[in-house]
């Protein structure tokens, strides 16, 4: 069963993609649609049926991890490993997650793309994306989950770039690629670096050698990075940041981050599938998933705390003043990615991936909502030219009040009410206090100042969209429609996970007894105690994310509740701040400065001077300019008069004849 979660979307793909209209002829397009969504259905069920197995009914360690071999890989003297599936509550988790979006992405698509002319390729791209994904998060060693790394890449590039006569759409397609090319780089030469360490790259051979090394290893031991000779502690964190490179670039972390906004240009479910399951997910699934490598560097540990409550900062400040729908959503993802992994960074990986798992549901509901949206108003994105949408798309508007609700985590403190968002926050939040770090209690208060600015940009969008007067003309407001039911159930489905995802599955993943559920799928040291302490803080800190959201909340609709006019005005009289947020921190246009421009420079000057003046001018250029010369000179020789062949001819025997004189 568990083969068949990862390769049935697979399957589903070059069906799809290279029999839909060869099998099904005019109803290829159709074909295509059911037999991709159909088999991701299936392997959805497939997964809850895992999950449940795995990571709620076993006890024992065989049952709560094991490993299916699929085929014998690579084999070099003693350096072997094979291609198999890891099978425990990590891999289940994510298993869930991936196949459960992935599934109402493809349904939702039906409807969203009904109009596309290459439907086929679509929904072969989408399931490609999830096998890769899916490739990954089952992967039983490194170099297995670099190729479902790099495909996941590869299918964000295809999907990003989709509508590929569009400039825009192709420059986001390279964007995102070559930005994860920086991160992959680093994720690579610590792969390198875990292999010359362990001599393995097997994820229990690694695990078990780590402690082996940190705690005496070979004396003397040390190892070569570069110009510096690191001891094996010194290794293990160079290796550690090198893994971590590879998490940033994937999970879009300041620094790494510039391609996300820009992959909105790709349709709104390859938004929802990127933002939701894939991609962005994989960093943060990385580094729970090694673990046993990141809890024996501190140093480590405390750079992903610092950028992961940075990132959430940053993000939440631009989302604050972007306009387009859609662009305002991926800063939110970004925002919410830093909180994952600054509970990450203080050892609290269960409720890094249980923030994971709720925010799959939620955020694909958010980036799913406003797709409906972006139907009903003629593909228009701009929230300015929209408003007065709510008497017109009613459950669209309640799809995305409740996505938002759970984006904000909102709910009652002390109790079991709330929605998904604020049980997984919350738990973040709390761990980073409970830390009791200097590292830990920056990220805490970062991740509250993140969390008001939150629900302000959230019922900013609400209100932007819906709920002001109507900014759009008479011919947009006069066929704002609401979606069909094919797109709308997606949606419904959506809104049961954002609603319960946290109060069901709370006691499971942060809850007393976490350690049973995770089994060894994910290692904290003891001194490590982050999310335990996070049970017993005090009551301040858990009542002030809420009291921080309503206040983000009221700010929002007291700024919105009429239309756009004090917004502009606030806008105006914080001037230089507006324009820093709305222009994302200038981060493109410093890196248009510092890389872009000089490497087109360098580029241009090896092109022409490199290549067109040296290399062609004195290689086929210039021998061919050389040639056609000198046919020119000698072609001046055939004048067609006699006496000049004549005079050519004497002056020929004068000078063979004074060589032979000469000569001899």
């Amino acid at each position: 069963m568990e083969a068949l979660i990862v390769f049935l979307p697979l399957v589903g793909a070059l069906v799809a993609g290279f029999g839909g209209r060869a099998i099904a002829g005019h109803k290829g397009d159709l074909f295509a649609q059911i037999v991709s969504s159909g088999l991701l259905v299936l392997a959805a069920i497939f997964a809850w049926i895992t999950f449940i197995n795995v990571g709620i009914l076993a006890h024992d360690a065989a049952d709560k991890a094991y490993t299916i071999n699929l085929l014998h890989w690579v084999a070099v003297g003693d350096f072997a490993f094979d291609w198999a599936l890891r099978i425990d509550t990590l891999t289940a988790v994510m298993l869930v997650v991936v196949t459960s979006v992935s599934s109402v992405v493809h349904i939702y698509s039906i409807g969203y793309m009904h109009h596309d002319p290459s439907i086929p390729r679509f929904q072969a791209y989408l399931s490609l994306f999830t096998f890769m994904m899916l490739m990954l998060v089952t992967a039983d060693n490194l170099v297995q989950m670099f190729f479902g790394w790099e495909g996941v890449g590869l299918a964000s590039y295809l999907l990003i770039g989709f509508w590929y006569k569009k400039p825009s759409a192709n420059a986001a397609a390279i964007k995102a690629f070559v930005v994860n090319r920086v991160g992959d780089f680093g994720f690579a030469l610590g792969i390198f670096g875990t292999f010359v360490m362990t001599g393995s790259l097997g994820f229990d051979a690694i695990f078990a050698a780590i402690p082996g090394i940190v705690e005496g290893g070979d004396a003397g031991q040390t190892f070569q990075f570069l110009w510096m000779t690191l001891t094996p502690q010194e290794a293990i964190t160079c290796i550690c940041l090198l893994l971590f490179m590879g998490a940033m670039g994937k999970s879009a972390q300041l620094g790494l981050h510039t391609w996300l906004p820009d992959a909105m240009e790709g349709p709104t479910p390859v938004s929802a599938l990127i933002h939701a399951a894939t991609m962005v997910t994989a960093g943060v699934f990385m580094v729970c998933r090694l673990s046993p490598i990141f809890e024996y560097s501190e140093t480590a540990l405390t750079v992903v705390t610092f950028v992961g409550a940075m990132t959430a900062f940053f993000a939440a400040t631009v989302g604050l003043t972007q306009n387009d729908i859609k662009r305002v959503i991926a800063y939110s993802t970004c925002s919410q990615l830093g909180y994952m992994f600054f509970a990450a960074g203080v050892s609290a990986y269960p409720a890094a991936m249980f923030h994971l798992f709720t925010h799959a549901f939620f955020k694909a509901l958010l980036f799913l909502g406003a797709g409906s949206v972006i139907h009903a108003v003629s593909d228009e994105q701009d929230m300015r030219k929209m408003g007065g949408l709510a008497p017109h798309i009613k459950k669209t508007m309640v799809m995305m009040w409740i996505g938002s609700l759970a984006l904000g985590g909102i709910g009652i403190p002390g109790t079991q009410i709330g929605f998904a968002g604020f049980f997984s926050k919350d738990a973040i939040l709390e761990s980073a206090y409970g830390a009791h770090t200097g590292i830990g209690m920056f990220a805490f208060w970062m991740g509250i100042a993140a969390a008001v600015m939150t629900a302000f940009y959230s019922w900013r969008l609400l209100w932007m969209t819906f709920h002001t007067p109507a900014r759009a003309d008479e011919r947009v407001m006069a066929h704002v429609h609401e979606s069909p039911n094919v797109m709308l159930v997606p949606l419904y489905l959506l809104a049961i996970g954002a609603v319960f995802a946290g109060v069901v599955f709370a006691p499971y993943f942060t809850g007393h007894h976490f350690a049973e559920f995770w089994g060894d799928s994910i290692k904290i040291l003891e001194e490590h105690k982050a999310l335990e302490n996070a049970h017993h803080v005090p009551v301040w800190v858990k009542m002030l994310p809420l009291v921080v959201g309503i206040i983000g909340i009221a700010g929002a609709v007291w700024v919105y509740r009429s239309g756009l006019e004090r917004g502009r005005r606030i806008g105006e009289f914080w001037g230089p701040f507006y324009q820093f947020s709305l222009n994302k921190w200038y981060f493109d246009e410093l890196y248009n400065f510092l890389f872009v421009r000089p490497a087109f420079a360098i580029g241009r000057f090896f092109w022409k001077r490199g290549d067109g003046q040296t290399i062609d001018g004195l290689g086929p250029d210039g021998v061919a300019k050389t040639t056609a010369f000198a046919a020119g000179r000698l072609s001046l020789l055939q004048t067609g008069y006699l006496y000049h062949y004549a005079f050519a001819m004497l002056i020929g025997v004068v000078v063979l004849v004074s060589f032979y004189l000469l000569a001899h």
